[in-house]
């Protein structure tokens, strides 16, 4: 394989990738995978490239070929009281920790590295790029939007399962209609706007049941 840095990774190659880091609600994703060489899978690449039907056998085969994997979150409360960033590095961290397997290095897609007791190294457009990083924006992907579906049961107003938490005209008028749930992150500039006014008219009526 040719790698596009300036070295060749040796031994177990761990790749890590996040999902989930621009929605309105919902958890942050990340997943790191170590793929066997011995035992490859075809047409690894950016999860956002890949049709649903397509990612899903993929992550299937992903957990079953794999030498390990790891999933974890970063939950809205993490969200809201650490920031996005800070979340995201935490379910990064979460995930690699997970490992039946140590890694010889760690490749992170983006340009900014969780605290890790291994050597990473950043990779932007990593999850086009590196097949374990590929395989691991798949895992995450999908094991989200499996999340986004429970959530759009349990809160079926805002359509959850068809824009998965992002800020879609759907979601966005269903907001408005109805006001953050308790999986709406808090700290994101649309959500916060809703919710002031909800509280505001919230304030309004209990003085007017008050007078």
């Amino acid at each position: 394989m040719d790698y596009l840095f300036d070295f060749e990774p040796q031994g177990l190659v761990c790749g890590v990738d996040e999902a989930g880091r621009g929605p309105l609600a919902g958890p942050v994703v990340a997943a790191a995978v170590i793929l066997d060489p011995n035992n490859p899978i075809e047409g690894l690449r950016d999860s956002k490239k890949l049709t649903a039907h397509v990612r899903e056998r993929l992550a299937v085969e992903i957990r079953e070929k794999a030498i390990c994997w790891g999933i974890a979150e970063g939950t809205v409360v993490e969200i809201d009281s650490l920031n996005i960033l800070q979340a995201t590095m935490l379910a990064m961290r979460k995930a690699v920790l997970q490992l039946t397997h140590k890694p010889d290095i760690v490749l992170v897609d983006g340009n900014r590295l969780p605290e890790l007791p291994f050597r990473a190294e950043p990779i932007v457009k990593g999850d086009d790029l590196i097949p374990a990083i590929s395989a691991a924006s798949i895992l995450a992907k999908t094991f989200r939007d499996a999340q986004m579906k429970i959530f759009a049961e349990m809160y079926p107003r805002y359509g959850f399962e068809k824009h998965s938490g992002y800020g879609t005209e759907l979601h966005l008028k269903m907001l408005n209609k109805w006001g953050p749930c308790p999986i709406h992150r808090l700290t994101f500039g649309p959500v916060v706007e809703v919710a002031k006014r909800f509280e505001r008219k919230a304030d309004r009526l209990k003085r007017k049941q008050q007078r």
